[in-house]
């Protein structure tokens, strides 16, 4: 690991934090939480993310088989709920922003489904995600072996 964020400057690693307890306290699903959380850190490259997130969603119920097929959510849609679906395409534009931004079609095609606080809930959910990845993934954050 390179610089440990949390101890050389806990302000900053609360700030962030703080928006997970935002989130936690939202209404916004866990298992949609999980899968935009796990679907941006596929998107990044984290590991750390992937692994952490995988476990959160199986907590929440999640299935072995939804979890293997998130990457590839559009070729299994029938897997995944149209709701599911729109904030899965969501993460994947905001999270790849650079590229072309948000297009008028995800953001619209969400917000057909979602009202708005629902859909300022998620896009603060990818935000935060992305947030997470990058710090972790710049200081090396280590993957825990699973027992």
């Amino acid at each position: 690991m390179r610089v440990n964020i949390q101890q050389t400057e806990p302000d900053a690693f609360k700030a962030v934090y703080a928006l997970e307890k935002y989130l936690t306290q939202a209404a916004i699903t866990p298992i949609h939480l999980e899968l935009i959380r796990m679907r941006a850190s596929q998107l990044n490259g984290c590991a750390f993310c992937i692994n952490m997130h995988v476990e959160e969603a199986r907590k929440h119920g999640e299935t072995d088989q939804r979890l293997h097929l998130v990457a590839v959510w559009r070729e299994v849609g029938e897997l995944f709920t149209p709701q599911e679906q729109a904030l899965l395409a969501l993460t994947e534009e905001v999270t790849l922003i650079n590229q072309h931004h948000v297009s008028d079609a995800v953001y619209n095609a969400a917000a057909a489904l979602f009202e708005e606080p629902y859909l300022v809930q998620a896009l603060m959910a990818i935000a935060t995600i992305n947030v997470w990845n990058r710090l972790a993934i710049t200081t090396h954050i280590p993957v825990q072996a699973q027992a």
